[in-house]
């Protein structure tokens, strides 16, 4: 083959490829169009990497978290429409050889994305398939037509003449500008489809965000203790008591937040030993008597020394009350019921001891955080947390449903992957300052941080420094039991390379363990330690 065949070659394998990506920018195109229009999470990309996250197992998604932080689900997105333009190019190529293999191929993906859209749990029927199918169709049908363009005579002339291997007939340049208007105007058509997605998105967007403007929030009829004095010690670089809504974590498994319109929404209650089963709106809850109180959460995905913890204050529904009006009563009351399963508008299920939401602590269907109502990617309208366990057995976000059921009956959404069906948080402490491999100079350091195990809070923090004897720090003034706890201790710094470690003692005096263990499948365990070079 000579080198003006290859180029020739080349060209029409770089316009196939081009064919296919424009075909299947055209089927994401009209995909998410209608999925925007039924229901966002059908979309393919959005459906296709919530069944990816439900499939990778968790170790993968421990490390993802711990890589990647919140912005795990973008780099998830990204390695989906990365696949999706290689499929495309490919199949484009393919095409050239036998374009109905190659078009039913897209279709193919548009049946799969289907599939994958109805097995969700928040599938809503069948019309979560439509996204996908319509989508596979528009982009089987592009690539057909466009492909037929490079596979006419005329067009291989064209492509040989624009390789020197023959003349170039005037008449030669109809196929070519054909296959480029056919290829602009489907691009230009895909764009225009993909426009009208975005501007339908924002108008539901915007919506969400205007109900959420209108909300107001009433004042609590059990306002939040005031903090004691010296709740705060202010050292720099130790996190505030209270994070900002803006700063605080957020790990789940939604690809796209839920908008939710406080208007249309709904919780069920209902299940066993529910004697008054019922659906409330946004308004009954802020109708009651709502309660306030500060509480750290904490994800168990959050590796000691970790970031993935935070205190606000929360606005919300006694939970145990609630339960007790449907009629509902703890196992050690007879309740038939030992498991409280929580379900989230995205499909995900969280599920909690009946015992623990009832036994009096401030378990709640919050409303309102620091001040304000929920913000979007934190659950608004509703979501529900429980002071003392880890967010992935009680901090159902976007909850649409509470069933009354037994552990031995329903395994939750995280507990099918293996992780603890009770997961209680574990005494942790953090230091915050002085950072890893920090230069402080020689002298009085200070070395504070964070220490929390909600619900027992915490008596005790020691630092030691080189695996020498425990030193006791000064403790802040305690918010609650239910919030973390800020420590200091001053330390006259030597030059050169140290270790610094620190641990904590609960509220019921037991010891912070040593022993060092995985987030799967309960949460993880061990002393935080710093290393610093002191110049």
């Amino acid at each position: 083959m000579g080198v003006s065949t290859r180029t020739t070659a080349v060209a029409r394998a770089a316009a196939a490829a081009l064919s296919g990506l424009v075909a299947g920018y055209a089927a994401l195109a009209v995909a998410e169009l209608l999925a925007v229009a039924l229901r966002p999470s059908t979309g393919p990309v959005t459906a296709v990497g919530a069944a990816v996250i439900d499939r990778t197992p968790s170790g993968v998604k421990d490390w993802a978290v711990r890589t990647f932080g919140t912005d795990d689900k973008l780099v998830l997105q990204a390695g989906i429409l990365a696949f999706l333009v290689l499929c495309a190019a490919l199949l484009g190529i393919l095409a050239l050889r036998t374009r109905r293999l190659a078009a039913g191929c897209v279709a193919a993906f548009g049946v799969l994305g289907a599939g994958i859209a109805l097995s969700r749990p928040d599938a809503g029927g069948l019309l979560a398939a439509l996204p996908s199918l319509a989508g596979g169709i528009a982009g089987a049908v592009v690539l057909y037509v466009l492909a037929g363009q490079l596979a006419s005579p005329e067009a291989a002339e064209v492509g040989a003449a624009a390789s020197g291997d023959l003349p170039r007939p005037d008449s030669g340049d109809l196929p070519r500008r054909r296959f480029v208007l056919a290829t602009a105007g489907v691009a230009a058509g895909a764009t225009g489809v993909g426009a009208a997605a975005r501007a339908l998105e924002a108008g539901s967007t915007a919506a969400a965000e205007a109900g959420r403007a209108t909300v107001e929030l009433p004042a609590p009829a059990s306002p939040a203790p005031p903090l004691p004095r010296g709740v705060d010690l202010r050292v720099e670089g130790v996190a505030p008591f209270r994070t900002a809504n803006r700063d605080f974590y957020r790990v789940d498994t939604a690809l796209d937040v839920p908008r939710i319109d406080p208007g249309s929404w709904r919780l069920r209650l209902h299940g066993k030993g529910v004697g008054n089963p019922r659906v409330l709106t946004f308004q009954d809850l802020l109708g009651r008597a709502l309660v306030e109180r500060d509480i750290t959460l904490t994800c168990v995905s959050n590796e000691v020394g970790g970031p993935y913890v935070g205190t606000a204050r929360w606005l919300g529904v006694p939970l145990g009350a609630l339960l007790e009006e449907a009629g509902v009563r703890p196992p050690s009351r007879g309740g038939p019921a030992d498991q409280l399963v929580a379900r989230s508008v995205d499909g995900m299920t969280v599920g909690s001891p009946v015992e623990t939401v009832m036994d009096g602590r401030d378990a709640m269907l919050a409303v309102g955080m620091n001040g304000e109502p929920l913000p979007f990617d934190h659950g608004f309208p509703v979501r529900m947390l429980v002071p003392g366990l880890y967010g992935y057995v009680s901090a159902c976000k976007w909850i649409e449903d509470i069933e009354l059921t037994t552990f031995d009956d329903y395994d939750a959404y995280w507990v099918k992957r293996d992780w603890a069906r009770e997961a209680p948080v574990k005494t942790q402490s953090r230091i915050d300052t002085p950072k890893p491999f920090a230069r402080p100079a020689a002298g009085r350091v200070t070395v504070a941080g964070v220490a929390w195990a909600q619900h027992r809070g915490i008596d005790r923090v020691e630092v030691r420094v080189d695996e020498g004897a425990w030193q006791q720090a000064e403790l802040a003034a305690e918010g609650s039991v239910d919030t973390w706890r800020q420590w200091r201790w001053d330390w006259a710094a030597t030059p050169g390379s140290h270790i610094l470690q620190v641990r904590a003692t609960d509220g019921t005096g037991a010891l912070q363990t040593a022993k060092r263990t995985r987030t799967i499948p309960d949460g993880a365990s061990g002393w935080h330690s710093v290393v610093v070079n002191v110049t």
